[in-house]
């Protein structure tokens, strides 16, 4: 008889990291929803990869910066649970859609703090919530957060304040969910060479080689060097694996 696929929903899972998620976890042999904001055309060329894998993939339009129109997203998730999956819950959630605003403690706008907030913190809340009818019992949530929730760069001061609160939130539900089986967890990725941020790090030489330098493992973060880790926390390999927060940066700031 056969088993029964498990399911995956990332958020922001059309491009850079939230790209390389979706995709280890279907390694994995796990079914992918992945949501975009606005490039279907990249989401849809991420559900076409995870299908040449062999995984049933389906790409969702999502704004996390507005929770009013979370009832209506379920609703689409749960067709696309009918129609493509054949099936009415899903396992895994990975809050992973985000952005980055650099700017000082001091320079910081109340329209730019509005905005971090909304979808760095009270997006993946609420969505959240209303995610756990659709969420399997045994099932697990990743929260993606940021080394810069340990060590300090300037001019990321609202943005890893909205991350130290998530890295709190996931603590209280792991407590608060643990009575249906769901583990949640937190993967806080260091600086990473993505188009994040307008391609800072990636782009930005004298930047790229101050982190290196900073770096234990000498080198700046690759996309590669994080969906793993996502994937192996939507695993029965990590099944003990609770309430944790597990920075991926290879070695930052020791």
């Amino acid at each position: 008889m056969a088993v029964n696929t498990k399911i995956a929903l990332v958020t922001g899972g059309s491009r850079g990291l939230g790209k390389n998620m979706a995709i280890a976890i279907a390694k994995k042999g796990i079914d992918v929803i992945i949501t975009y904001n606005s490039k279907k055309d990249e989401a849809d060329a991420v559900v076409k990869e995870i299908e040449g894998l062999g995984q049933k993939a389906a790409s969702l339009q999502l704004n996390v910066a507005d929770s009013g129109t979370f009832d209506g997203f379920f609703n689409q998730v749960s067709e696309a649970l009918r129609s493509t999956f054949q099936t009415d819950k899903f396992d895994f959630l990975v809050n992973n859609a985000g952005i980055g605003i650099h700017n000082s403690f001091v320079g910081t706008t109340e329209t730019e703090f509005d905005q971090l907030t909304n979808i760095q913190f009270k997006g993946p809340f609420f969505l959240t919530q209303k995610a756990l009818i659709f969420l399997n019992d045994g099932g697990g949530i990743v929260n993606i957060s940021t080394g810069l929730a340990r060590f300090s760069f300037p001019g990321y001061a609202a943005y890893a304040a909205m991350k130290g609160a998530i890295e709190t939130l996931t603590r209280y539900q792991a407590k608060e969910l643990g009575t249906r089986k769901i583990r949640v967890n937190v993967v806080a990725p260091g600086a990473i060479e993505t188009d994040f941020g307008g391609g800072v790090v990636r782009d930005n030489e004298q930047m790229n080689q101050q982190i290196a330098s900073v770096t234990a493992l000498g080198r700046v973060g690759l996309p590669d060097d994080i969906g793993g880790v996502v994937a192996f926390l939507c695993t029965e390999d990590a099944r003990w694996v609770n309430a944790q927060r597990i920075e991926v940066s290879g070695g930052m700031m020791l």
